[in-house]
């Protein structure tokens, strides 16, 4: 009777077959979501190893520093780097 639980192997299939017989509504659901788990950690491990990395080469983003003219405003009209168009300025 002791040679039963000697090893995991026992174990492990009387824990598979209680979750055929008890869990088995629920295991695609269970499936999907650890899917959907794994690909959040692997894109979040993708995100943390790309951090940092080709964010100065990206030139659509903001320039500090300099004066960007508005994009309504005239030309020859003088730009000062107001948000505001020269021409509705009270």
């Amino acid at each position: 009777m002791g040679r039963l639980f000697d090893g995991p192997w026992p174990i492990v299939i009387i824990i598979i077959v209680a979750l055929l017989l008890f869990a088995a509504p629920k295991l695609p659901a269970m499936a999907r979501s650890l899917g959907q788990s794994m690909r959040i950690i692997r894109s979040e491990v993708k995100e943390m190893k790309n951090d940092g990395k080709a964010d100065s080469t990206d030139p659509s983003g903001p320039v500090e520093g300099t004066i960007v003219n508005h994009p309504k405003a005239k030309p020859g009209e003088p730009t000062d780097g107001t948000d505001v168009p020269p021409s509705t300025r009270a």
